[in-house]
């Protein structure tokens, strides 16, 4: 018996709180009409990447973008609007020019982009190729005294296999039914809501967002204590060999598309490494093949780079807009504003902050003030490891590691977060808190047209919204298809304008505005889940990523 009472009272407190949820209707159409019908989004998304991008925190760029965006923030008539310090971050690093050339025993132009901390070469310099692949420190007894003056090619050849599937993709209905679908039996699972219920979706807490079955959809699993130890320890090798420059071939991507990072250190912890450089791995295994058949290969590299130091503190950008009866409540709504630099940082995450930017001048365009204030915050340092957002939130709400929460953190109502690339919402990632569920499913029904039907109980990482989420505030982030995002531009030379698919941009405004609305307008705050145990901090190496080279 209690197995049938269980999930029927279950079902019965869904019902009852959907039931009672209410969303103004014509508010939500005039949303959706100003968002679909006079948005601005490509215009912002433009002003990110093409005027002003790349975005490396602390880069000429992101302070050009940062400046540009504060400007459009007044001008749309946000209030406070202001660049908010947080530190200390680190150097900035920005680079001008890349030329990359085989010279012998042929002639080729090497496409690519330097990694970034990465030195210059102080005008072009050529040199002989070597094939010296180092993962470990036991790699470097055998390339002891054979590097001095060497371009090192730095990592095994990589396969190029025939691309059959096509790399972009949006979520089938299996898809999203795998998303929400319990796990059969493994800890943590949910009972699934019945069938019948008004958009109830269940799933395990605590499981990976995938794209499609069986593949994780993480904006970035952050890099190990191992790797950079890996890192620093390489790079002290290749200075004290005096090696000439470094070549990689990138982590992914094939057929001119390069997928890097950085192969330096942004907090000045660990050696820099000679000039490095990441090129497509045709190109790259062409120049292996080659050594192999006892060829000579030359190359010439012209890198420009510069590391700035103006000041290590870094900033996130706020503004808002302020509310009426319940002005010193918040909705948040925040993207990550840095990018790396293999192209212009558009997917990842340009679409994140030109969307945001949409949803407060949408807000704005009503011209009805709504209960609470609501807030955007466009993050710096996300690349990094959440700094920015982090600070933040150690700022004015919590510190994890103390969890003593200041007045602030009760008044915030909650925090919506977008950074999965450029495509649409298909739903929320409800981060385990199936409270929630109810209200979204209402909030949601409106946008069923548009393909916005999931909700799923699973946590998702790697973007800011966990800064809010463990100090046991509401932070959510969207589920979004997946487009091109693992396949083509997620750190990646492709990472560009011309991969933003505008109807998706216009689409996510119009569900976050909405959210944001209902949220500001509710009368009470969203449910919380319990505020969690302190955490203390582990010694920096073991929790700070600071940008090791991916793929080593």
């Amino acid at each position: 018996m209690k197995t049938i009472i269980r999930p029927f009272a279950c079902f019965l407190a869904f019902t009852t709180v959907w039931a009672q949820e209410a969303v103004d209707l014509n508010a939500v159409q005039r949303i959706r009409t100003e968002a679909l019908e006079n948005s601005r989004v490509m215009e912002y998304a433009f002003y990110l990447t093409d005027v002003h991008g790349p975005r490396v925190t602390n880069s000429p760029g992101f302070h050009a973008a940062a400046d540009w965006a504060v400007k459009k923030l007044q001008d749309v008539g946000l209030a406070n609007v202001k660049k908010e310090k947080w530190g200390p971050f680190g150097r900035g690093w920005s680079s001008s020019r890349f030329s990359a050339h085989i010279v012998a025993p042929v002639n080729q132009t090497l496409i690519g982009f330097p990694f970034a901390w990465s030195p210059g070469t102080d005008g072009p310099i050529t040199g002989e190729v070597m094939l010296a692949p180092m993962r470990e420190a036991a790699d470097f007894e055998r390339y002891k005294g054979k590097l001095k003056g060497k371009i090192v090619l730095i990592d095994q050849p990589r396969l190029t296999p025939m691309q059959i599937a096509a790399q972009g993709k949006r979520y089938t209905g299996s898809d999203l039914d795998e998303m929400i679908a319990p796990t059969e039996g493994g800890p943590g699972a949910a009972a699934a809501a019945p069938a019948a219920g008004p958009g109830f979706p269940t799933g395990p807490a605590g499981a990976p967002r995938r794209i499609g079955p069986g593949r994780p959809q993480g904006d970035r699993p952050f890099d190990s204590a191992a790797a950079r130890r890996r890192t620093a320890l390489r790079n002290e090798f290749l200075k004290k060999e005096e090696a000439l420059a470094v070549i990689s071939s990138g982590t992914s991507g094939d057929g001119g598309t390069v997928f890097a990072t950085s192969m330096g250190s942004y907090d000045g912890k660990y050696a820099d490494p000679p000039p490095a450089i990441v090129v497509t791995p045709e190109h790259y295994n062409r120049m292996v093949r080659l050594l192999e058949a006892k060829q000579t290969v030359k190359v010439e590299i012209d890198v420009k780079a510069q590391f700035h130091t103006e000041t290590t503190d870094s900033y996130n950008i706020v503004g808002e807009l302020p509310g009426g009866k319940k002005k010193d409540e918040v909705v948040m709504i925040g993207a990550h504003f840095d990018s790396w630099h293999g192209g212009t940082g558009a997917t990842d995450n340009a679409a994140g902050s030109a969307i945001m930017m949409e949803v407060m001048r949408i807000l704005q365009s009503m011209g009805t003030p709504l209960d609470r204030t609501v807030r955007i915050g466009l993050w710096s340092g996300e690349e990094q490891g959440l700094l920015g957002s982090k600070a933040y939130v150690k700022e004015h709400f919590a510190s994890p590691e103390s969890m003593q929460p200041t007045t602030q953190h009760s008044k915030l109502a909650a925090y919506f977060n977008y950074d999965n690339g450029t495509g649409k919402i298909r739903g929320v990632y409800l981060q385990g808190n199936n409270l929630v569920r109810p209200i979204f499913a209402k909030w949601l029904e409106p946008f069923r047209d548009l393909g916005a039907t999931v909700l799923t109980v699973r946590n998702t990482r790697g973007t800011d919204h966990l800064s809010f989420d463990e100090v046991g505030l509401p932070g959510f982030q969207f589920v979004q298809d997946p487009i091109e995002y693992q396949t083509r531009t997620h750190h990646s030379n492709m990472d560009v304008y011309d991969r933003l698919v505008e109807a998706d941009l216009k689409q996510a405004a119009a569900v976050i505005a909405s959210f944001a609305y209902n949220a500001a307008m509710r009368a009470d705050p969203l449910p919380r889940k319990p505020l969690p145990k302190p955490r203390p901090a582990r010694p920096a190496d073991e929790t700070k990523p600071n940008g090791a080279p991916t793929g080593n």
